[in-house]
């Protein structure tokens, strides 16, 4: 089976430390060729919480659509996220790009319309893929970034994961709290 070029959307407001490391170890399990945005964090959006840390990734998957997502709910569950008694959102991991698919696939809408108007994710994405085209509009996000008009705060966090910290530093000291 070919490779697909995938983006994921990562966010977590409850020990989002914990929760977002988490969630990349079991994603590294299945994916191939993984690489991380700097991770950022925003004032919560739509709900009542702490701030949460968000962050994009590429990687390779062999996986059908519906089977890639339905792993990801799996790892949101392993975190936490369905519990009844929960307190905040612990793991959101939501497929933003697959490919170049665009449309409706079983209730799972591709491109993910949060690209284009949440900060927490076009900002990372244009980081992480900066020449890559927005199969709806056909600008690339690096472009759509410089052009968003978004009223949202947000400021690069410093993250390790593996060893390796996910934010530079000129990227903090550029953008500090």
């Amino acid at each position: 089976m070919s490779l697909t070029q995938i983006f994921l959307g990562l966010g977590s407001n409850i020990e989002r430390e914990n929760h977002l490391c988490a969630g990349l170890e079991a994603l590294a399990g299945f994916l191939t060729d993984m690489r991380c945005s700097p991770v950022f964090e925003s004032h919560p959006v739509g709900i009542k919480s702490g701030p949460f840390f968000n962050l994009v990734v590429s990687a390779l998957t062999d996986l059908p659509l519906m089977e890639l997502d339905r792993r990801l709910k799996f790892i949101e569950a392993d975190n936490g996220r369905y519990a009844p008694d929960r307190k905040g959102l612990p793991l959101d991991i939501d497929v933003l790009l697959y490919g170049e698919q665009v449309g409706n696939f079983d209730g799972l809408i591709l491109p993910r319309a949060e690209i284009l108007k949440n900060a927490f994710v076009l900002w990372p994405l244009s980081l992480i893929a900066p020449q890559v085209k927005h199969p709806g509009v056909n600008i690339v996000f690096s472009q759509l970034w410089a052009q968003a008009q978004i009223d949202q705060k947000l400021w690069p966090v410093g993250f390790e994961w593996r060893g390796e910290q996910l934010t530079p530093q000129h990227l903090r000291s550029a953008y500090p709290r």
